[in-house]
């Protein structure tokens, strides 16, 4: 699986409290955990033509994100095994494709931007939503230093040229090959992975899945942003989003639309705003729970200065577009533009490299 990035050109049976009266979801206490995303759509490339395709669109190598894409390779029919364990035969007339996992609020018109660039080139691009499903798998106590792309029990599961019948036994609806892949961007964020939308992901286990604004909490606490509300379309640059180092930009792939401006910014070393994630408190440093909204402007009550502004919140967390220098040198002075009495303290991610600072 790999992630890219189009340039700026172009209930459950698991109980959880609600979201309204707390600012933290129970995953820390339940272990891993998965979710449905329901924000996700699945498009397919299918066609001679697809690699050349998306290799002249996307910030990264499709080799090795317009908006939000994670694309997935399926199995092949020589590395899949059927049910029964074994190969199925080869259907060479088949056409090569791949999978992707974009934002539902824009699917129809990321469809269009697709189909616009495509011109001649021998590919397809279908909306295949209703037959398969986007999940993650998340939470504490999963694999988080593995160097293999796919989860190892998963991967155990419907490949290669042996069984594992116990990882098959534990993972019903997995047995034609379909797999958890490690998310491309962080090991904190777990597991993810395109599935049909008829069977139960393999690895769940009973009373585990939970809702999706579950995993929308982990990711804001770990800084990520997705999706077309979290990143603007036309207006985002992929460095500011952090994209350089969540393996959604490649800066020896070739051209691509846009990659002059990411280049020309990347070399040049500056990059002053980045999402950050936040926390919301009161003057007694309570948590502010859904009193914040994205749109919020950020004020370094010290200086005077705007520091920047929330872009995401949920509970007592979100995220924030916000000046470095004003942000992380004087987090204990930001506050909500004209509301002191809410407070605003910014953290820097254990995952940033030494040098944005």
């Amino acid at each position: 699986m790999n992630r890219v990035a189009l340039p700026k050109p172009i209930a459950h049976r698991f109980r959880w409290k609600q979201f309204s009266n707390r600012c933290e979801s129970q995953v820390q206490s339940a272990g891993h955990v998965a979710s449905l995303l329901k924000s996700r759509s699945v498009i397919r490339f299918r066609g001679p033509d697809t690699l050349k395709f998306l290799q002249g669109l996307l910030t990264n190598d499709v080799r090795r994100f317009l908006y939000d894409l994670v694309l997935y390779k399926p199995p092949t029919c020589d590395t899949k095994l059927d049910h029964t364990g074994s190969g199925p035969h080869s259907y060479t007339d088949q056409p090569f494709h791949l999978f992707a996992d974009v934002d539902a609020s824009i699917l129809d018109e990321l469809l269009q931007t697709f189909n616009k660039y495509r011109l001649r080139s021998k590919v397809e691009i279908d909306d295949v939503s209703s037959d398969f499903s986007c999940w993650q798998r998340y939470g504490v106590g999963l694999p988080e230093k593995s160097l293999q792309v796919e989860e190892p029990e998963a991967a155990s599961v419907g490949w290669g040229v042996g069984s594992d019948r116990t990882a098959m036994s534990s993972s019903h609806g997995s047995d034609h090959g379909w797999q958890w892949f490690k998310d491309p961007r962080l090991v904190s964020l777990g597991f993810r992975g395109i599935f049909p939308s008829n069977i139960t992901p393999p690895l769940i286990e009973v009373d585990k899945e939970i809702d999706e604004q579950n995993f929308l909490l982990w990711r804001i606490e770990k800084g990520v942003a997705e999706g077309s509300t979290e990143i603007p379309k036309g207006e985002a640059v992929p460095l500011e989003y952090n994209l350089a180092s969540l393996n959604a930009i490649s800066f020896d792939k070739g051209c691509y639309v846009g990659q002059e401006l990411i280049a020309r910014t990347h070399h040049r070393g500056v990059i002053r705003k980045r999402i950050i994630p936040l926390r919301f408190l009161d003057n007694d440093g309570k948590e502010l729970v859904n009193k914040v909204v994205p749109g919020l402007e950020v004020m370094n009550t010290a200086s005077g200065k705007k520091a920047g502004i929330v872009t995401t919140a949920l509970g007592c967390r979100g995220l924030g577009l916000l000046r470095l220098e004003e942000a992380l040198k004087g987090s204990s002075a930001l506050c909500i533009q004209g509301q002191e009495d809410m407070k605003v303290v910014a953290s820097r991610p254990n995952w940033w490299p030494s040098e944005w600072l």
